[in-house]
């Protein structure tokens, strides 16, 4: 008898055993797209940082100079595909610290893409989820925490949750699945001279 007779006696599984024996990650399954995050920061629209900030009662979030000609132009929403009016968008105020990254006003904390992001639909200031939570559901102040407007639990929307992240992947949006695309018609045509 060696000394090493029982060295293969483990009590745990290795990682080949796991993958070889016992099922571990199967390749012959449904492939899903790459997963791409569209930042919170972001017009949903032009993938790009906005300037003018605009949201729509699900917390999709527009620039003010893309989504209008694209309403002129689709009259949809560029995310789901269905009827929208510009009537139907809430303006946002983000607040940014000193050292220029967003913020929320109450608590100070700087939005990053794990934070959870709300926005009071009547004033469109944004704040953290735990501030609105902590200083407006639980206690049943229903005021805005800058304002002191009256608002109610339907004012709240929700921008960013981490929680729901195909929400942010914008290989699922209705505009880019389709290759719909807003052109200029005077970059298209040159100018004619008469």
């Amino acid at each position: 008898m060696g000394k090493k007779q029982h060295q293969k006696d483990k009590l745990y599984l290795t990682c080949s055993e796991w993958t070889q024996f016992f099922g571990g990650k199967k390749s012959d399954g449904p492939e899903r797209g790459p997963f791409r995050r569209l930042p919170f920061y972001c017009c949903s629209l032009s993938l790009q940082p906005f300037e003018h900030p605009l949201c729509t009662d699900k917390g999709d979030i527009f620039d003010l100079m893309n989504i209008v000609p694209w309403l002129k132009k689709y009259g949809t929403n560029p995310i789901t595909g269905e009827k929208m009016e510009a009537k139907a968008l809430n303006k946002l105020t983000f607040h940014k610290n000193s050292e220029d990254k967003y913020h929320c006003p109450v608590t100070f904390k700087v939005f990053n893409e794990n934070a959870h992001i709300v926005a009071i639909k009547k004033t469109g200031n944004v704040y953290s989820y735990e501030a609105v939570e902590r200083l407006n559901i639980r206690p049943k102040n229903w005021k805005d925490l800058l304002t002191d407007e009256p608002i109610s639990r339907k004012d709240i929307i929700t921008l960013q949750d981490p929680t729901d992240l195909d929400k942010f992947n914008f290989n699922n949006f209705h505009h880019l699945k389709h290759n719909l695309k807003l052109t200029d018609e005077g970059k298209n045509h040159p100018p004619t001279q008469g």
